[in-house]
């Protein structure tokens, strides 16, 4: 099916639940987390760097929590894929098929994963760092000045790797709105009529536990207050 025939046949489909309310939440503000940090790490102030840089800290745990038990869509077994899932999938894009998936496609499901793991770097690095002058991170006085100083090096060396994937992402976005996708619709209605073949069928699960959100975001919060007051 071509991708004209796919959007005007997704446009007229009833619309599916698929990002749960955490998810959604969880997404907007990591993306207000993350762009307050970098823009107060070349413009100030310090402060409010360390408080949006914990914020994304209790965003990560929660959603590692959220990855194993939360909305069907959310979990991680629903959307990380093998390399030959991937491939195929790249192969399928490269030939003009760009098929509409219920929750993140093969590459998307991997994009995810390295958003994840460069920012937990980019966290864990800045509680050890420090910028010679008057701000540290909480857990700098733990370790020697020589270790302080490295997880520096890192901390901005990852933040070059974070602009490169939010430029990939934004890439991404720009690519499947222009094919038809409505998925930022999606991230915030938590509805798409993007669906492909195989998951027109049974939908259950999707919502999640908003019990298990709020006890988990609660608990992230706290190791997240713990760290930055340590």
């Amino acid at each position: 099916m071509s991708d004209n025939a796919q959007s005007t046949e997704n446009a007229h489909a009833q619309p599916v639940y698929v990002w749960d309310i955490p998810t959604r939440l969880f997404h907007w503000s990591l993306v207000i987390a993350v762009a307050t940090s970098l823009f107060t790490s070349e413009f100030g102030p310090m402060d409010l760097h360390m408080i949006s840089g914990h914020v994304v800290l209790a965003l990560l745990l929660f959603r590692l929590v959220w990855g194993i038990a939360g909305g069907r869509h959310a979990r991680f077994a629903s959307f990380v894929r093998g390399p030959s899932a991937v491939i195929a999938y790249a192969r399928g894009m490269m030939s003009g098929n760009t098929s509409a998936h219920l929750g993140h496609n093969p590459m998307g499901g991997w994009s995810v994963l390295a958003i994840i793991t460069l920012l937990a770097i980019q966290v864990a690095t800045g509680l050890y760092a420090n910028d010679d002058i008057l701000t540290e991170g909480p857990l700098a006085s733990t370790v020697s000045k020589s270790t302080s100083d490295f997880m520096t090096y890192i901390h901005h060396l990852a933040s070059n790797g974070v602009y490169a994937l939010i430029c990939l992402h934004l890439a991404a976005v720009a690519f499947y709105t222009f094919k038809g996708h409505k998925i930022i619709r999606a991230m915030i209605s938590g509805r798409t009529t993007d669906v492909g073949g195989d998951d027109a069928g049974e939908n259950s699960g999707a919502s999640g536990s908003l019990v298990l959100a709020l006890v988990s975001i609660a608990v992230a919060g706290a190791i997240a207050y713990w760290v930055l007051n340590f």
